[in-house]
């Protein structure tokens, strides 16, 4: 099949599933059906271990927003697909690219579009397409645009079909069309500009012969002072830093016990400011090894001030991981509690990678390439897994269980208080449970709108 095919068959395949209906297994249905033909069309050159990834990602990412149908697992369809899409037309293209060159198609997708000549065949030997195009294609979207507008403009222009009965909302019908083209136009027809392809070895992971050469940064500032400055700025911020972390874990393990507003306000402060020093850490680091003291033979007793400093804000980071579980232990579970977690993590693969960094002499683009993954791994777990599931259930195990916090704030939690009811013998708080709004609104809802997370509560 050719891309036109691809785009109007996929287009077709989008109006059928979403129209008239709510979003829910049809998206994961034409999900699924997007990878199936992803893998189909994409040569074999480019089916490289990271595409068989990304297609089984894709996949599961599907099976994820059927199940659920939340925010997360529709950030995770929807990156999962991009990336699927961008790795199937160029595997050497950097995943940083990913966000500029969509946005750019989105942009131009109007221009795309009338550039025939790139994207429908230019000569169709049985005329079969050509005769389907000019005689019913054409024709059926003429009409149809100016039915709505005729129609819009005049009651009794209107009036006169009151009387056929086509049970069809034509302006959802056009929408449905219009955005299900637009999608599969810039999937299966996005361009990648020059540009993009030359600044492409900017984000290489490793430097070039050409690159290594010795010299200073500044015009006024010579490598030997540069040098040293680095030494006494690392060295400075050595003997900082374990003092901040004394200050730090004195505070939070061994100050008077507070109230937990008060405890929860301190908490995310302190994990806010953590994070925060990694962030610039990582920066000043970067800012000292973009080039020259990568290679520089007299630059040793400054990697080891780095290296030590990568130590201590790790240190501070389990420091953080250690409270945040003591307040878990004493308070519970909560969807930011468990996301201190996510940021703590992402922080310390940050430092691990900054230390990879140092060791094997990278580029600063290396951190960026290598992190994006992470981040892009980090909404698959947030998609794939019910958190709130895990919330509830813990939770019960507590004399605190807060009922009612768990049954309007925390989602995906019906089946676990259930469970709960059944231990307690409590048949009015099953009823209350089954007759939530989210779970009546979902059992009542159609085939293709319906969330499977909620078909399967009895």
């Amino acid at each position: 099949m050719k891309t036109h095919h691809y785009i109007f068959l996929t287009t077709i395949l989008f109006v059928i599933v979403f129209y008239d209906q709510n979003m829910g297994l049809n998206l994961g249905i034409i999900g699924i059906i997007y990878s199936l033909l992803t893998l189909y069309r994409t040569p074999k050159a480019n089916r490289t271990k990271t595409f068989f990834f990304l297609f089984v990602t894709s996949i599961l990412s599907s099976f994820a927003f059927a199940w659920y149908g939340d925010f997360p697992s529709f950030l995770a369809v929807v990156s999962s697909y991009l990336l699927l899409s961008y790795r199937s037309k160029n595997r050497r293209l950097k995943i940083l690219f990913l966000i500029p060159v969509f946005v750019i198609n989105c942009v131009t997708a109007i221009f795309r579009f009338f550039s025939f000549d790139e994207w429908l065949p230019k000569r169709n030997v049985s005329g079969l397409w050509q005769k389907t195009l000019a005689f019913v294609l054409i024709p059926l979207i003429l009409i149809s645009v100016f039915f709505a507008v005729y129609s819009a403009g005049s009651d009794h222009f209107a009036n006169l079909f009151t009387n056929v009965e086509l049970d069809i909302n034509f302006w959802q019908l056009f929408a449905m069309t219009i955005l299900g083209f637009f999608i599969a136009f810039n999937y299966w027809n996005f361009a990648v500009e020059k540009f993009i392809y030359k600044n492409n070895r900017i984000l290489d992971n490793d430097f070039k012969e050409k690159e290594i050469i010795q010299k200073s940064t500044y015009s006024f500032l010579d490598l030997d002072a540069e040098r040293m400055s680095g030494v006494i700025s690392f060295f400075a911020l050595n003997i900082l830093l374990i003092f901040f972390i004394i200050t730090y874990n004195y505070e939070q393990f061994y100050e008077v016990v507070k109230t937990p507003v008060r405890l929860s306000e301190e908490t995310h402060e302190r994990v806010n400011a953590v994070i925060m020093s990694i962030v610039m850490a990582i920066l000043v680091i970067m800012f000292y090894f973009k080039s020259n003291f990568n290679f520089d033979p007299k630059a040793g007793l400054m990697k080891i001030f780095v290296k030590i400093w990568i130590f201590l804000n790790a240190v501070l980071v389990i420091s953080a991981m250690v409270k945040n579980t003591e307040y878990i232990i004493n308070y519970g579970f909560t969807y930011k509690r468990l996301g201190v977690y996510a940021f703590l993590i992402l922080s310390l693969i940050g430092l691990i990678t900054t230390f990879i960094k140092i060791q094997m002499k990278k580029r600063n683009a290396f951190l960026f390439n290598t992190m994006a993954w992470y981040v892009y791994g980090v909404i698959l777990v947030c998609s794939y897994i019910n958190w709130g599931g895990i919330i509830t259930s813990e939770n019960m195990k507590r004399k605190d269980f807060a009922l009612n916090y768990h049954k309007t704030a925390i989602n995906f939690s019906e089946k676990q208080l259930l469970k709960y009811a059944e231990e307690k013998n409590d048949n009015q708080l099953k009823a209350e449970i089954l007759n939530l709004e989210r779970v009546k609104f979902q059992k009542n809802e159609k085939f293709l709108s319906k969330v499977l997370y909620y078909q399967n509560i009895k």
